[in-house]
């Protein structure tokens, strides 16, 4: 029996054929889509615990994809992009994707990035207190809930998962490396600036809710820390 349920939207049907056939291998149940529009409707579906989106695709390309589907569904989204793209790997990043792959890929490789996208999201993978709050702030791990002034807004896994991080040193700074292995669920790699990316969509997220109650700062040097703004988390 299949733990999980994966949507591919991949115009090439051969790979997506090859890639279903081996996921299937790997425990993993597939279904395959080869249209934007048809792959969109069918990730909005809540079916899925998982879609693998290529960029490059007939009637709407990946990023409009995902830039809808994020509109409303949270579900985990692995990116395919063209090798050494950067800017494909950024944009996707900054719409919403929770990690990226670039063409031609290694299929170990694949079926590595989304055991770990898998892992984060699963409420089991958390430890210590997985719900906290300061001031009007509230963010809840293990039900995935983020709320400011009674109002839930949303974040990635990727972006919980560092603000969890970042709360619990309570100030301390925490390298770029732990925060990609703790975040992303994978070492980071040389010239990787996926943590970086995630950190500054969170830190707009923060700004556009006007949330003063805390700031991701950079450290020189080292990676990220959290600063809390007490004196706001105190007012009523």
């Amino acid at each position: 029996m299949h733990k999980y349920q994966l949507l591919i939207i991949d115009d090439d049907q051969v790979l997506s054929e090859m890639l279903s056939e081996y996921l299937g291998e790997e425990g993993f149940a597939t279904d395959c889509v080869h249209d934007g529009l048809e792959g969109l409707n069918q990730a909005k579906s809540g079916n899925y615990d998982l879609v693998v989106l290529d960029v490059m695709l007939p009637s709407i390309n990946g990023f409009e994809i995902l830039k809808r589907l994020r509109k409303n569904s949270s579900v985990p989204v692995l990116m395919l992009t063209a090798r050494g793209d950067d800017v494909d790997r950024i944009v996707g990043l900054e719409i919403g994707a929770d990690d990226y792959l670039p063409k031609p890929f290694n299929t170990r490789e694949l079926v590595a990035r989304i055991r770990s996208i898998l892992r984060r999201v699963d409420k089991k993978s958390i430890s210590g207190e997985s719900a906290w709050s300061l001031g009007h702030l509230k963010i809840d791990i293990q039900n995935w809930q983020a709320s400011y002034k009674n109002k839930e807004f949303e974040l990635t896994s990727a972006e919980f998962r560092i603000i969890d991080k970042l709360f619990k040193q309570n100030g301390k700074p925490v390298s770029r490396e732990d925060l990609t292995e703790y975040a992303l669920g994978r070492a980071m790699n040389d010239f990787d600036r996926s943590i970086d990316t995630h950190v500054s969509n969170l830190r707009k997220k923060l700004s556009d809710l006007d949330i003063k109650e805390l700031q991701v700062k950079s450290v020189r040097g080292i990676g990220y820390a959290l600063a809390k703004n007490i004196s706001s988390a105190e007012e009523e």
